[in-house]
C-alpha cells in the first residue's frame, strides 16, 4: 500500500477529527442534570423572585423610559444585583428619543355628546392648541384601512375596531399590536388628521385604556394617535351604528422632546471554566406609566435575577457565565435590545443559549428552541427536567429568545422560547391595572425554577448550541 506523506497524513487525520467533532452531539452531564433537578425543586418553594418584583414595584413603581423613575430604576437594579451576590455588575448606555405624556382627553361632540376614556400612544404628537375636532371614519381591520381611498380618510379621525380575543399563547396580540403600530402611519400617509383604535387588550369590564407604542419614526409625519378603552370603543361603535356623521374632539398633550440616554443594567455570575462564554437571560426594566409595571416586565426582571441568584448559591460556580440583562426601553421599540445586539454582535459565537421573560408571570407551559441539530439531545435533556413542573417541549417550533434577546437571536444566538400562560395577560397589559396583585407567587416561582434549571444545564453542557453569525436567519422564529 502506498504510504501518504507525513504532512498529508496529519492533515487527513485532522480533517477526519474535525468532521467527527462537528457531528458530536451536545449533551449535559448526568451530574449537571441532577443539580438542575435540585435547583428546580428548590426554586419551586423559594420566594426570591416575588420579593424582587415586590421591591421593584414598591420602591420604584412605574418606570417610563426617560422619566425621573428611569434613573431610579437603574440605581435599584445595580443595588439589587449586588445585594443578590452577582460578582460583576455594570451598565451599557442606550440612547433613544424621549417621548412624554402630559395629558389626554377625548369626547364625542355629535350627534350624542359625551366624554371618552383613552390613552395617548407612544410617539404620538400632541393635537393643536384647543384640540382636534373632526369626523370619525371607521374600519373593521387594518387591511380595510390599507385598501381605503385616501379621499375617504383625508382630514378625518380614523378608527379601527379590531377586538382581541383571549388565548393561552396570546397569539391575537399579533394583529392587535399591528393595528396599534402600523395603523397610525398608514392613516397619516392617507391624509388622516388623527387615529384611534380599540385598545389592544382582552378585558371586557374595565373602563381603562391600553397604551403602547406606534410605528411613527419621523415626528414630521406623525398624527395624534390614541387607544380607546374597550368599553368606550363599544360606545363609539354604537353611536356610529346610527348612521349619522360622528364628530369627535381629541385633545392630547404629548410628544417627542429630544433624546435621552439610559442604560441596560447587567449582572453576571462568572463562569468557573469558560468565563467568556455566556448564558443570557433577562427582562426589560422599563414599563408604561399608568400601572406599576408588575407583569410587564417587573416579573421578567425578577425571574431572571432570582434564577441567577439560585445558581450563584450552589456550592460550585457554573462552568459558563450566567448573564442577566435588565433591558432599557423595550416598550418604545426594543431600544435596549437593539443596542445590546449591535454592541455584542461580534461576540455572538460566545453566547451559549439565551432567552428573555416578557409575557407576565403565568406558569411556563411550552418550550421551543432554535439550536443546531447536534444540540437537540441537550434540549431534550432540559425538557425532561422541566416536564415535571408542567413544561411541554415543542420540537417543531422555533425559539425566538423573547422580546429584547430576539435581537441577539437575529445576529445568530441560539435561543429558547419559554411561553407562559397568557390567558389573562392582555386584560392588564399596558394599563393602570398592571400591578403586583396580578402575580401569583407560586406561579412566579415556577418561572424561576424553569429559568434556573435551563440556565444551569446550558452552562454545564458538553458542547455548544450552535450560536454563530447568521446561524438562525431563516428559522422563522416569531416569539
Amino acid at each position: 500500500m502506498r504510504r501518504l506523506p507525513l504532512t498529508l497524513l496529519a492533515a487527513s487525520l485532522l480533517l477526519a477529527t474535525g468532521i467527527a467533532s462537528a457531528a458530536t452531539p451536545t449533551t449535559i452531564p448526568a451530574t449537571a442534570v441532577k443539580t438542575a433537578e435540585r435547583l428546580r425543586d428548590k426554586a419551586m418553594h423559594d420566594d426570591t423572585g416575588y420579593r424582587i418584583v415586590e421591591s421593584l414595584t414598591t420602591e420604584v413603581g412605574p418606570r417610563m423610559a426617560g422619566s425621573d423613575a428611569d434613573q431610579r430604576a437603574r440605581d435599584w437594579a445595580v443595588a439589587k444585583f449586588k445585594a443578590l451576590g452577582y460578582d460583576k455588575v455594570y451598565t451599557e448606555a442606550v440612547t433613544y428619543p424621549l417621548w412624554e405624556r402630559r395629558s389626554e382627553h377625548a369626547a364625542i361632540v355629535g350627534p350624542f355628546a359625551q366624554p371618552l376614556v383613552l390613552s395617548a400612544l407612544g410617539y404620538s404628537p400632541g393635537t393643536p392648541k384647543g384640540g382636534l375636532t373632526a369626523q370619525v371614519v371607521k374600519f373593521d381591520s387594518l387591511d380595510a384601512l390599507k385598501a381605503a381611498d385616501p379621499a375617504s380618510v383625508k382630514g378625518k379621525i380614523v378608527y379601527i375596531g379590531y377586538r382581541m380575543q383571549r388565548a393561552k399563547d396570546g397569539h391575537d396580540y399579533g394583529m392587535g399590536s399591528a393595528v396599534r403600530t402600523a395603523g397610525p402611519p398608514i392613516a397619516a400617509a392617507k391624509g388622516a388628521a388623527g387615529y384611534l383604535l380599540r385598545s389592544a387588550g382582552t378585558d371586557a369590564h374595565d373602563r381603562i385604556a391600553h397604551t403602547g407604542v406606534t410605528g411613527f419614526r419621523d415626528p414630521a409625519k406623525a398624527i395624534p394617535a390614541a387607544a380607546l378603552s374597550n368599553l368606550d370603543a363599544d360606545q363609539l361603535e354604537r353611536v356610529l351604528a346610527y348612521g349619522k356623521p360622528v364628530t369627535l374632539k381629541l385633545d392630547l398633550d404629548c410628544g417627542v422632546v429630544g433624546e435621552y440616554t439610559g442604560a441596560n443594567v447587567i449582572g453576571e455570575i462568572t463562569g468557573r471554566k469558560h468565563p467568556d462564554q455566556v448564558v443570557a437571560i433577562g427582562g426589560h426594566l422599563d414599563s408604561w406609566d399608568p400601572g406599576t409595571g408588575a407583569i410587564d416586565d417587573g416579573a421578567g426582571v425578577a425571574i431572571a435575577m432570582a434564577a441567577g441568584k439560585l445558581i450563584r448559591d450552589l456550592p460550585q460556580r457554573p462552568d459558563r457565565t450566567i448573564r442577566v440583562i435588565a433591558f432599557a426601553n423595550e416598550e418604545m421599540g426594543l431600544w435596549g435590545g437593539r443596542a445590546y445586539a449591535d454592541k455584542h454582535a461580534g461576540e455572538v459565537a460566545k453566547f451559549q443559549l439565551g432567552t428573555e421573560s416578557d409575557f407576565g408571570a403565568g406558569p411556563v407551559w411550552r418550550m421551543s428552541a432554535s439550536v443546531k441539530p447536534e444540540a437537540r439531545k441537550a434540549i431534550a435533556q432540559i425538557a425532561k427536567v422541566l416536564a415535571p413542573i408542567g413544561v411541554t417541549y415543542d420540537a417543531k417550533k422555533p425559539g425566538g429568545g423573547g422580546s429584547d434577546l430576539s435581537q441577539m437571536h437575529g445576529k445568530g444566538m441560539a435561543a429558547l422560547s419559554l411561553t407562559q400562560d397568557g390567558t389573562h395577560y392582555f386584560d392588564w397589559h399596558h394599563t393602570a391595572n398592571d400591578t403586583l396583585d396580578k402575580i401569583d407567587p407560586k406561579e412566579l416561582a415556577q418561572n424561576v425554577a424553569v429559568y434556573a434549571a435551563f440556565s444551569y444545564m446550558a452552562a454545564q453542557a458538553d458542547g455548544d448550541f450552535g450560536s454563530a453569525p447568521g446561524a438562525f436567519a431563516n428559522d422563522g422564529a416569531g416569539e
